[in-house]
Order: C-alpha cells, then sequence, then structure tokens
C-alpha cells in the first residue's frame, strides 16, 4: 500500500456505548457524572455532544479515549471493548499541548511513532501530507511559540489526523480561540471531515457550534449527566454559522435545553 492509499483510506469505525455509569469521588463527595448512558455512532458521524458544564460531556469522551473506565456499562468501538488509549482514537483538547522544544512537523511526526510499520521517509511524507490538510504547509519548520492560537490547533488537529485513527475525539478545540478564527476553523473542519470520512465526537457548549458541525446534536442534561434530547441536523456542507438555517436548529435546542433546566435540573 503506498503512504498516500494509507493517509487517505482510514478503516471503518463504529461506537457502541451502552448504559455506562461514572462517578468520581471529590473533597465535596460523591460526584455522579454519567447515569446510564447510551449512544450509538454510526462509521463516519459526526456527532455533537452539547450541553452545560457539569453535564458529563468529556467524562463521556474520556471514556471512549480509555483515559477513563465505566464503573457500569459498556463502551465498544470497531467491536472491541474499550479497556484503554490506543491510536485508532486519537484526542484533541481545548488547549493545544504541543512539545514547545519540537517545530511544526516534529510534533506530528511526533505522533507517527504511533504508526509502526513507516520508514522515515514515510513518516515525513505523512506529515507533510497532513500539515498540507490543515494548511500549514509554509510553516512545517516554524517554532511553536512563533504561531497564533488558530494555528496551533491546526497543528494539534494534524497531530490527531496523523496516525489515521478510526475515531477523533475533540473535547472543545476551538473554545478558547476568538469568533472569526473560530469560523475559519468550522470550516476547515467540514472540509477535512469530508475528505476523510473520520468518525468524530465532538464536545462543546456552543449551541450553534454544534448545528455548524454535527450530523447530530446529542444534547445532555447535568445532575447525574443523561442524554435528554437527540436532534438531527438536515442542512447540507459547509454550513455558515451565521446562516439562518443554522439559526432556526439552534434556536430549537436552546429551547430545549431550557425547557429542560426549568423542569428541574439545577443550571450551571
Amino acid at each position: 500500500m503506498s503512504i498516500q492509499d494509507e493517509v487517505t483510506a482510514p478503516p471503518p469505525a463504529k461506537l457502541a456505548i451502552d448504559r455506562v455509569s461514572k462517578s468520581f469521588t471529590t473533597a465535596r463527595g460523591s460526584v455522579h457524572a454519567l447515569d446510564n448512558v447510551s449512544l450509538q455512532v454510526a462509521e463516519g458521524e459526526f456527532v455533537c455532544l452539547l450541553g452545560p458544564s457539569g453535564c458529563g460531556k468529556s467524562t463521556l469522551l474520556n471514556l471512549v479515549a480509555g483515559l477513563e473506565l465505566p464503573d457500569s456499562g459498556t463502551v465498544v468501538a470497531d467491536g472491541r471493548p474499550v479497556r484503554h488509549p490506543g491510536r485508532e482514537r486519537m484526542m484533541m483538547f481545548q488547549e493545544s499541548a504541543l512539545f514547545p522544544w519540537l517545530d511544526v512537523i516534529g510534533n506530528v511526526l511526533f505522533a507517527l511513532k504511533l504508526k509502526p510499520g513507516l520508514k522515515s521517509n514515510e513518516r515525513q511524507e505523512a506529515a507533510r501530507y497532513y500539515l498540507k490538510l490543515v494548511g500549514l504547509e509554509k510553516f512545517m519548520e516554524a517554532n511553536i511559540h512563533e504561531l497564533s492560537g488558530g494555528m496551533k490547533q491546526r497543528v494539534a488537529l494534524a497531530r490527531a489526523l496523523a496516525p489515521n485513527p478510526r475515531v477523533l475525539l475533540m473535547d472543545e478545540p476551538f473554545a478558547a480561540l476568538d469568533a472569526m478564527t473560530r469560523e475559519q476553523l468550522y470550516g476547515d473542519l467540514q472540509r477535512i471531515w469530508e475528505q476523510r470520512h473520520v468518525t468524530i465526537l465532538f464536545v462543546t457548549h456552543n449551541v450553534r457550534e454544534a448545528v455548524s458541525l454535527g450530523d447530530r446534536v446529542v444534547l445532555f442534561s447535568p445532575h447525574p449527566g443523561r442524554i435528554h434530547e437527540e436532534f438531527r441536523i438536515d442542512l447540507p456542507r459547509p454550513r455558515d454559522i451565521n446562516s439562518v438555517e443554522v439559526a432556526g436548529y439552534a434556536t430549537r435546542i436552546t429551547r430545549a435545553l431550557k425547557q429542560h433546566l426549568q423542569e428541574g435540573a439545577p443550571a450551571p
């Protein structure tokens, strides 16, 4: 298989989360983060997990990543129980978490160590491919401190994609960026998703962001974290976060969230 085939043909993926619960012990006592959560994510689907702070979105993402284990229930990725992290499920965080002592291409090459069997020249070719994919082909030798916040997140995205994961897990990756940079990255992520067809599970508390990106928006409620409602987003791509159509979906979802909070769930 050529390196071009390798970087453009990710294997199929599917997530099955079945009756998962998770609690944590804190100084204030036990926190029930997730309660009996079940969710199916189809191969190549883009699913956004939406809800207020403390509703268990990030906890669920950590369980899928294998960073935590559920107290009860199962998490299955591509037919196999998730018990530990693996390159099949790569994580992207709110902060880029790049290595400042490595240049841009060095950060992506580091992730390619997770991909066994590649020769040195193949790793170089793959790293350049992904940096071009995120629009950073002219910044491959730049130092991390020379980059803007949006550019750092592009490097982080290239690094997450480089091992050719089956599932990309994104935990509010654009929350710390300014509005203009976020809008540009929304377009970039939609383009990359359509090219790669990777399965994406995306955590956010921004309703319009979720509508702009997702095939499906899964609305969580807090205390304890449960799935309250799901919305299928039947809009063509690329989507503009400022469009009337996106605003219409966002209004419906916001209304559902407010109604549920008023019915008894405490506000964040």
